[in-house]
């Protein structure tokens, strides 16, 4: 039986509601500039009884404050990542300096230490508030029925539109994260990885209403051998997938990340199946779950399922068609395929499963389908920035590509229009690897 992690929603109605940076970074370009119309190298796996892999944190996220007291918040810049620390109950506030001309959104990743125990409803809210405290549109996420942590993503929203009666002014505007802990729960600190991404707004406004009947029956799966696809580590190196059937190992505490391009007018289907294991029959519920976000980071959908060694597989509820009239409604899901963009697959296996079945890696195979030939976008009034989806995308998805590798290779593609030779970016890259690896033996 599956179940859905709590999360809620609210949009601005002027209602209330509830150490190896561099090292990566080298060994990306290095990636970049070798693998030229090759695939690129899937991340390695884990050996067995080795310490998980950290949450891959942007490297390019720059430390911030968050202020106990608005009047002392800092300001989060448009298209920025930041990183900062969420204590047990904690609340952070932080500063926007919006105009009229663009809808933001800002996003929170909450990071606990792998295996710790959350209680029922532990989790965080994200707010954006104008300056009477006003909630403009927020969402809060939990871990659910689970009982064990794992990455959380959940964002805020203010939305410049003539039907919405607040938070419509230019000026200032913050930001609100509030940890919610039961006293159970672990009191470890969470890291915290932030994210300011704004949206132009249309050339023109049209009619907002879904429509009453929409394709939701699940496709048959794709035929033919799964391929190897091993998820990262977060977000920032999330692996590009399309539509098929691809393998991965995932051991208990583990979250995987993995990133599907789906442009207007596509559905997204996936499910995950959790191979069979001789190691027992005892049942763990909850045993894994699989969440969806969207191109904000903003959470969509997640389900559980439990296990008792024998296959199983949980499947995400079917999804409308990507529309910018998705806003319009209350529904999270719903709501949340709002635009065109890379939408988020995460995989997370229960730590009881090492207690019950060892800790070994786990057979994992991830079914993806995206249906629909893509539609023109809604007239955006600018660049769409990430809420469109490229050929670059799409050769991404077809490769394998992490996020971070994907972003490298057009870094590289530029430089090498500017007149600098792959010979010179090669010898760069072996220096700088040299150079990193001379620094971790000392």
């Amino acid at each position: 039986m599956s179940t859905q992690a709590g999360a809620t929603a609210g949009d601005g109605t002027g209602r209330r509601r509830r150490t190896a940076a561099g090292t990566r970074r080298a060994a990306a370009l290095l990636t970049a500039a070798a693998a030229v119309g090759t695939l690129t190298a899937l991340p390695a796996r884990a050996a067995e009884g080795a310490p998980l892999p950290a949450y891959s944190f942007d490297p390019g996220a720059q430390r911030i404050a968050g202020a106990a007291s608005s009047a002392l918040a800092s300001v989060l810049e448009p298209g920025r990542t930041y990183r900062d620390t969420l204590k047990k109950d904690g609340k952070l506030y932080y500063r926007l300096n919006l105009d009229t001309l663009r809808n933001s959104y800002v996003s929170a990743v909450a990071v606990p230490e792998p295996g710790g125990k959350a209680a029922y409803g532990d989790g965080f809210k994200i707010t954006i508030q104008d300056g009477s405290g006003t909630e403009c549109g927020y969402q809060d996420v939990s871990f659910g029925s689970g009982e064990y942590v794992r990455p959380l993503s959940a964002y805020a929203r203010r939305i410049v539109h003539p039907d919405v009666s607040s938070c419509q002014e230019a000026g200032t505007y913050y930001v609100l994260v509030e940890r919610e802990s039961d006293a159970a729960s672990a009191p470890g600190d969470w890291g915290l990885e932030l994210q300011h991404v704004t949206e132009p707004l249309l050339k023109q406004n049209g009619p907002d209403k879904l429509p009453e009947a929409w394709p939701s029956g699940t496709p048959a799966p794709v035929a033919g051998e799964p391929k190897e696809r091993q998820g990262g580590n977060g977000f920032h190196d999330a692996v590009s997938l399309d539509t098929g059937e691809w393998r991965a190992s995932i051991r208990p505490s583990q979250t995987l990340f993995w990133r599907v391009p789906v442009d207007w007018g596509q559905q997204l289907f996936a499910s995950a199946e959790l191979g069979s294991s001789d190691e027992g029959d005892d049942l763990v519920s909850n045993a894994l779950a699989l969440g969806l976000d969207n191109p904000a980071r903003g959470f969509v959908d997640l389900k559980t399922i439990g296990f008792d060694g024998d296959p199983t597989t949980v499947a995400l509820d079917p999804q409308r068609p990507v529309d910018h009239r998705n806003r319009s409604s209350y529904e999270t899901a719903t709501n949340g395929m709002r635009f065109a963009g890379w939408y988020y697959l995460t995989a997370t296996l229960s730590p009881e499963i090492a207690q019950e079945y060892g800790d070994q890696a786990a057979p994992l195979i991830l079914r993806v389908t995206v249906r629909g030939e893509a539609q023109p976008g809604p007239g955006y009034d600018g660049d769409p920035g990430v809420f469109q989806v490229t050929k670059d995308d799409r050769k991404a998805a077809a490769s394998g590509a992490t996020g971070a590798e994907a972003a490298t290779d057009s870094t590289m593609v530029a430089v090498a229009a500017g007149g600098l030779g792959l010979g010179t970016v090669l010898l760069v890259g072996l220096g700088a690897w040299t150079l990193l690896a001379r620094r971790a033996a000392r």
